[in-house]
């Protein structure tokens, strides 16, 4: 296996770690614990406001989307000798 290939399977395992992530974290108790220790009160309404909680886990459906898109091109990518006909 190539060193590019394995960097691939390694960013496609990141992508869905970090979407799931993404997408589930804002709105589990856990953020709702940890944004509850921000002291700035601005900065706190905020990060428990449900369009910045909808933002994250939009960002999460990007990395979901985008490990997808390169998984499926690492397993349709055509390799070197594909069109020789042999």
């Amino acid at each position: 296996m190539r060193l590019a290939t394995t960097v691939r399977i390694f960013f496609v395992i990141y992508c869905f770690e970090a979407g799931f992530l993404l997408i589930l974290a804002p709105w589990s108790s856990l953020w709702d614990r940890t944004v509850a220790q921000i002291s700035f009160a601005v900065l706190r309404s905020l990060c428990l406001h449900p369009l910045m909680r909808g933002a994250v886990s939009g960002f999460g459906l990007v990395h979901l989307v985008w490990g997808l898109h390169d998984l499926t091109t690492l397993f349709t990518r055509r390799g070197p000798d594909a069109g020789a006909g042999v």
